[in-house]
């Protein structure tokens, strides 16, 4: 009997993310391959704690699936730097996005893939690293079925490039939108006085609220560096032409600001702490 190919699949990011999913393709039975090169060396442990395995740029491009999960920022700029290696490719993989980025941004690197014959979806991660759900989009989100079969939670969109993107923002901009307001209002009511009053009324009147907000600001400090960009992005998702997207870019703000302002987020810590 003939043995059936391993799949071979590209990770490029060994963040968190990028590490959880290459442990969750190897333990799936697929061979999985990233680009240490740059990286920490706490991410190097962490991608080799996986059975990643480190590899050139060029071996990347040999395998049949490519994951780009990078910062949202360098998203673009990272199929830029693949293109040149994927037009050289003798068997084009498959080069999945599943960054945190707008529609327009992920269109912007499906014209960069297309001249080189690369197959391209659209893809969004919602959920934690520990157990991610990706939703796939464009004409060929089908060819992800492999990726289900070595163990991801895949989901495919009917709808073109661009959908898979669309629904991250939206929920993102719910979600981490959300962490941002309850932040924001948490750290102007402690500086004028009613941090005690705002924990106690939300408790009593917005249980659910309060347990949320507890459950997700503070797990929030050390990922909001990342997320800085990805309120911009879903500023551009939302348009320039609508007042609301000034509110993302306040959340961008916000974002920035807490990724360095200890005593702010220590606060925070307090604040959503103490009332459980």
């Amino acid at each position: 009997m003939t043995q059936s190919k391993q799949t071979t699949i590209a990770i490029l990011g060994a963040g968190s993310m990028g590490s959880a999913i290459g442990r969750a393709l190897t333990q799936g039975g697929a061979r999985v391959l990233t680009s240490l090169e740059g990286r920490s060396a706490t991410s190097a442990a962490r991608a080799r704690e996986a059975n990643m395995e480190d590899a050139s740029l060029d071996n990347l491009v040999a395998c049949d699936f490519i994951l780009s999960i990078v910062p949202p920022s360098v998203a673009v700029e990272t199929a830029q730097r693949m293109a040149p290696l994927l037009e050289r490719a003798s068997v084009a993989p498959l080069y999945i996005d599943c960054n945190a980025i707008n529609p327009d941004t992920v269109r912007q690197i499906e014209r960069t893939l297309e001249a080189t014959g690369t197959p391209f979806v659209d893809a969004s991660i919602i959920g934690q690293p520990a157990s991610p759900k990706f939703y796939m989009s464009g004409p060929h989100a089908r060819r992800t079925q492999p990726l289900a079969d070595h163990g991801l939670v895949v989901q495919v969109l009917d709808g073109p490039v661009g959908a898979a993107s669309a629904l991250k923002m939206s929920y993102a901009g719910i979600t981490k939108g959300l962490t941002a307001l309850g932040s924001a209002m948490a750290l102007a009511a402690m500086r004028n006085g009613a941090g005690d009053a705002l924990r106690s009324e939300l408790a009593a009147s917005q249980p659910a609220l309060a347990a949320w907000l507890g459950g997700n600001v503070p797990r929030m400090p050390p990922k909001a560096y990342r997320w800085v960009a990805e309120m911009e992005e879903i500023a551009q998702f939302i348009g320039d032409e609508f007042a609301e997207h000034r509110i993302y870019e306040g959340a961008a703000g916000l974002y920035a600001r807490l990724a360095n302002d200890h005593d702010a987020t220590d606060a925070l810590e307090r604040f959503f702490n103490e009332r459980r």
